[in-house]
């Protein structure tokens, strides 16, 4: 019971009493800003890849194309993020920001893994849906945007959900480009108090926090969307 008192005054102290709250709260907003920039550029990536590789299977000329798209995702996956976000810090984007670089590097691997995720969604829509769109006099890419794309939203967002919550988790090492994230930021509190239980602690809570909340809003996402297909088929 001691214990606890002791750990709640420590608390009190460090994130009240000397206001270390407000670093807490901009790690945490880098944090966000660095985690939704890189999945817009992962979705779009991603999606661009899957498109291509969709067509190249019909098409010989996109072939060398999908070869390209290929190479990307095996050589991106086959990196560690972290080296991957220093090659981007040192050496790609030498004079950006921390935040810009942490944006970039993290979509590019992003990427590479969205492109089979939304190229599973797109190949989960019935091939004749193709062959209806072709029918009615539009063109392969006015029939993947009009649709194709739409009908794989539903397949495709769940996994979404799945790779933001993976991006929040892997945003961690941000602070290896002096991006003061969640992470870096209560590092360095940890090291002007020495307070590491307190400070580690709040730091996993955190994290779990969030994780407990996207995981409770992806489910809702997948439930309505299974009461949406339910509905269109009665």
């Amino acid at each position: 019971m001691q214990a606890i008192i002791d750990f709640f005054q420590k608390f009190v102290d460090i994130f009240i009493t000397r206001g270390m709250y407000q670093m807490v709260l901009d790690g945490l907003k880098n944090t966000a800003i660095i985690t939704l920039g890189a999945l817009a550029i992962g979705v779009v990536i991603g999606t661009l890849i899957a498109v291509i590789k969709y067509f190249a299977e019909d098409s010989k000329a996109l072939r060398p194309l999908a070869l390209l798209c290929d190479i990307y995702t095996t050589v991106v996956r086959g990196i560690p993020m972290v080296v991957l976000l220093m090659i981007f810090y040192f050496i790609i984007l030498v004079h950006a920001e921390g935040i810009v670089v942490g944006i970039v590097a993290f979509g590019i691997n992003s990427g590479a893994y969205m492109a089979e995720l939304i190229r599973s969604g797109i190949n989960a829509v019935n091939v004749g849906q193709m062959e209806a769109g072709r029918s009615l006099g539009l063109s392969k890419m006015q029939t993947m945007r009009k649709i194709i794309l739409p009908q794989a939203v539903r397949y495709i967002l769940p996994a979404i959900g799945n790779e933001l919550i993976a991006l929040v988790k892997e945003t961690s090492v941000a602070g290896y480009v002096a991006v003061v994230d969640v992470t870096r930021a209560l590092f360095l509190i940890r090291n002007n108090t020495f307070q590491s239980v307190v400070t580690l602690t709040l730091l996993a809570a955190i994290y779990l926090v969030i994780v407990i909340i996207l995981t409770r809003l992806l489910k809702l996402l997948e439930r309505r969307l299974s009461t949406n297909d339910k509905r269109r088929k009665s």
